[in-house]
């Protein structure tokens, strides 16, 4: 019997605690309708304070798994999260080819709790990958870095000037101001249009948030969803569970992605 529910392939890493990677992306396109396929790219060592190790999957393993899964399945969308090693970023890019899917990538460049977890060259290898992302999905720090420029505006149009066909800068990891308890997420587009999503600030800190909002992108865009109901539905949905948050350790919390 077929089934409705779009296919979407994710690419990330496994976070043992279930805050993050891959488990985050499982979770939030089963309660959005969608079927996840999973590649993972790194094993960590981490909890829900921070990462302490970074391992990357096996390459030839990942081509393997990959051939047989776009052999057998029409894949709509394409999520990536925490990749391993710059050698990894045109195996993602093979993926985006050869599915015609549009690729949403979260660049995850460094852990809440402080740690790197992306090197120089692998910076370099998604800088220059821009051109072939769809929607791009950094924080406020990590638009910084892959934009080389301060300002949170002018990071959002070098990284369209870049490439990136949508950018969505997040702006939950920066401090609020005074009188002032909104987050506000930013969204430029490669026609010079861009647009504000303002929402209540929730107390507290928070382990997989952008990877379930990328994952959400993701799902929403395999259903169909034009680009401007699929990132305000997705951002939404995002709120929803952080407002459902819960603590499985003493670290950050966990997001309710399961309603």
């Amino acid at each position: 019997m077929s089934d409705p529910r779009p296919t979407v392939l994710f690419v990330s890493g496994h976070d043992p605690g279930g805050g993050a990677g891959i488990q985050a992306d499982i979770e939030t396109a089963l309660s959005l309708g969608g079927h996840a396929l999973t590649l993972i790219s790194a094993h960590t060592v981490q909890d829900t304070r921070d990462v302490a190790g970074v391992r990357a999957a096996d390459l030839p393993l990942l081509r393997e798994q990959a051939a047989l899964l776009l052999a057998d399945t029409r894949i709509r969308a394409i999520k990536v999260g925490l990749l391993g090693e710059a050698e990894q970023v045109p195996f993602v890019l093979e993926l985006e080819r050869r599915t015609g899917a549009p690729l949403v990538v979260d660049p995850v460049l460094r852990a809440g709790g402080g740690t790197e977890l992306a090197s120089a060259r692998l910076i370099d290898a998604l800088k220059d990958a821009l051109p072939r992302i769809e929607v791009l999905t950094p924080n406020a720090a990590e638009a910084r870095r892959l934009a080389g420029v301060d300002d949170l505006e002018a990071c959002g149009k070098a990284l369209v000037a870049a490439g990136a066909r949508n950018v969505l800068i997040t702006g939950g990891d920066e401090p609020a101001r005074s009188g002032d308890d909104a987050v506000i997420n930013r969204w430029h587009r490669q026609d010079g249009t861009k647009r504000a999503f303002s929402w209540p600030r929730l107390a507290g800190t928070f382990h997989g948030a952008g990877c379930t909002l990328a994952a959400a992108i993701a799902t929403l865009l395999a259903q169909g969803l034009p680009m401007a109901a699929a990132l305000a539905d997705a951002q939404a949905y995002v709120h929803g569970a952080l407002g459902r948050s819960f603590a499985t350790g003493r670290g950050r919390l966990i997001p309710g992605r399961r309603p």
